[in-house]
């Protein structure tokens, strides 16, 4: 068992997570609920998924990890957004939310979960109601995994991993017994995060130089911002013998032309796909440009400076208070090449490296994998 999870067991629990990815969604959130279906199975669990098959999905990735995918087909008559739907991102379900809590259900009937673990901003508490009502056995309990804090949700427990929240913030969107975990100590990261952290850190100090750029700027990058970034770092005063390593997601749809525009480039450039060496990358990595996304809690545990980007809404919170508190500098998308020039030569220097590596590592320890499967087994002890 690895060093970064409990020693209890669950064995013979059932846990189903509804969750999607998709080429406007991304793969975050599939992800991150991989990370916690894998430290589930470990400590004896069988894990579910429900996911509907949106272009860019990632059901077969989640198979190749071991778990069975029950898909939620994308008929023609699903894809218009719903014009009842009351949440801003209510187009990302491909159906109603009534479709979908029918669908789901006849799935959980089936499984009889012990869990149902939900990670997406198109459903809220009327789906999470909906798809616990009339189950063969006792009604499982809910972890529901949120960024937004923007609508209510039926949960016994709730995660939302993200700087600067709190869980005031949800006080009035769900239930009086729910149990809030609230902040970057509950960052699901896979276990090689915590594993790495030490050798990261270690490495990271006032002596420090930009030798390896990591650019990461999501699984799916469907506005090809890579691209812009790759073009915009041509006009940066950068050593001649810097390495650049490219992440892209299997389902990128610019992966093709990102693999061109990488040859092209003064310094060594090399673009890798559908990786499962993140944290050692991570970890010898310099600096990183990247989105301000989940990713952002893996750059922090290992100490990893940053330039961001903020590439949706919903991450814009995370972005502003990563830049407040010294873990990361913000580039501006509209202006990137103006912005890159200025932001490289502002912290390329060591002692600034040096600084923003160990504000970010002050934020995230690794352990938050260890917190959450904890809440789990306790909040399932209380209700047995």
């Amino acid at each position: 068992m690895t060093p970064s999870l409990p020693s209890f067991s669950l064995q013979d629990q059932v846990v189903a997570f509804r969750t999607d990815a998709s080429l406007e969604i991304g793969s975050g959130h599939v992800m991150r609920c991989l990370t916690l279906a894998d430290a589930l199975h470990e400590l004896g669990a069988e894990c579910h998924f429900i996911c509907r098959e949106h272009p860019g999905q990632l059901c077969d990735a989640i198979e190749a990890r071991g778990f069975t995918v029950h898909r939620l087909p994308l008929r023609d008559n699903d894809l218009e957004p719903d014009p009842s739907s009351r949440l801003a991102h209510s187009s990302w379900l491909g159906a109603s939310w009534e479709q979908d809590a029918a669908s789901s259900h006849d799935v959980l009937k089936g499984l009889t979960p012990d869990w149902v673990v939900v990670d997406h901003y198109a459903l809220d508490s009327r789906w999470e109601k909906a798809v616990r009502e009339n189950l063969p056995r006792q009604a499982p309990l809910l972890l529901v995994i949120d960024d937004l804090a923007d609508r209510p949700h039926a949960a016994d427990l709730l995660l939302d991993q993200n700087l600067g929240r709190q869980a005031q913030d949800y006080r009035s969107l769900v239930p009086g017994h729910c149990r809030v975990l609230a902040g970057p100590r509950y960052a699901l990261l896979r276990p090689e995060f915590a594993l790495w952290r030490e050798a990261s850190l270690a490495r990271r100090g006032s002596e420090c130089q930009l030798k390896r750029l990591l650019i990461s700027l999501g699984g799916v990058d469907k506005d090809n911002i890579t691209g812009q970034v790759l073009d915009a770092l041509k006009a940066c005063d950068l050593p001649q013998e810097l390495k650049i390593t490219v992440v892209m997601g299997v389902t990128a749809p610019w992966r093709q032309s990102v693999i061109s525009q990488a040859k092209q480039m003064p310094w060594l450039t090399e673009v890798v796909v559908n990786i499962d060496d993140m944290a050692r990358r991570m970890a010898e990595a310099d600096l990183a440009i990247g989105a301000a996304g989940s990713t952002s809690w893996e750059r922090c545990c290992l100490g990893l400076p940053t330039l961001m980007l903020v590439l949706a809404e919903n991450q814009r919170a995370i972005g502003l208070q990563l830049e407040r508190s010294g873990a990361s500098a913000t580039l501006v998308h509209e202006d990137l090449t103006h912005s890159l020039v200025s932001l490289l030569a502002a912290h390329i220097t060591s002692p600034a490296l040096a600084s923003m590596s160990e504000r970010a590592a002050g934020l995230v320890d690794g352990r938050g994998i260890y917190r959450v499967v904890r809440a789990m087994a306790m909040a399932g002890t209380q209700e047995s």
